[in-house]
């Protein structure tokens, strides 16, 4: 079978697609990881052809043995969906977790996203949360970076305002979302600290930079990032009215919301 008709390479193709049209990755920006199943494989894969194995500097012991698909490093997410073979790549991390072994994919001698220690660093702590845990994307949205230039960096602050703009918002995201410092990217420290704060949040915003979301499927963690800018652009968008913000979703509201909907918001923000 032609695995690039595989549901799960299908989706991805499309996923990257969709965020690169919305302008959330632009050029070689975002990335993507998705944990995949044995079984999912087995149909298009011969799981014991290696074409290649790519050492890690940092050791991944806990994710031994799992496949994962994931975007490559330095590759345009507009030319995913023509050229998958070439942008994407199937991986499985080895039995001690000390490097990863390509089984198809990242064509010309490309290597996974250089943000992949941060993603692997993520799958492990969402994992230790939720089993069902399987994606993390990261991208540039357009108006979270936007607001991390006028909003105060507090993360729940932040958090608040974007439950205030959308009714949905405290619905989908009642975890609320994390903030880092500026960090430099593609290093240690920073997927270090994503990972601290998605042991309480799906949302992860790296200022000035964009915004990590984990998931249980593609559509999850692309629908948590894409409610979470469009608050961040309806703050944009009324930040600046020069009569200024009349009235938000108050905090009852907010509350009333979270019980008929049967979420429990992140403590502390209400």
């Amino acid at each position: 079978m032609d695995i690039v008709q595989a549901p799960f390479l299908q989706e991805v193709m499309h996923t990257t697609y969709n965020m690169w049209r919305f302008g959330w990755d632009e050029r070689n920006g975002g990335n993507v990881s998705c944990l995949l199943q044995e079984e999912e494989l087995l149909p298009y894969l011969d799981l014991s052809h290696i074409t290649r194995s790519i050492p890690m500097e940092c050791p991944v012991p806990g994710l031994a043995g799992r496949y994962f698909i994931v975007t490559g490093s330095g590759k345009y997410f507009k030319n995913v969906k023509d050229n998958p073979s070439d942008s994407l790549g199937i991986i499985r991390v080895n039995g001690d977790g000390t490097a990863i072994d390509v089984l198809w994919g990242l064509d010309n001698d490309g290597r996974p996203t250089s943000e992949l220690p941060a993603h692997f660093k993520s799958h492990i702590v969402r994992l230790q949360q939720d089993p069902n845990h399987r994606v993390i994307l990261h991208n540039h949205a357009t108006n979270m970076i936007a607001m991390t230039f006028t909003h105060e960096l507090d993360e729940r602050k932040f958090t608040k305002t974007l439950w205030q703009m959308c009714t949905e918002c405290i619905v989908v995201f009642p975890d609320g979302v994390g903030m880092l410092p500026w960090m430099v990217p593609g290093t240690d420290e920073i997927g270090e600290q994503t990972a601290l704060k998605m042991q309480r949040h799906r949302l992860v915003v790296w200022p000035h930079h964009g915004i990590f979301g984990a998931g249980t499927t593609v559509d999850e963690a692309f629908g948590l990032i894409e409610t979470a800018e469009k608050a961040a652009q309806i703050y944009t968008l009324i930040s600046s009215h020069r009569d200024g913000i009349k009235q938000v979703i108050t905090d009852k509201q907010l509350a009333e919301l979270a019980a008929a909907f049967g979420v429990k918001p992140l403590a502390g923000i209400l």
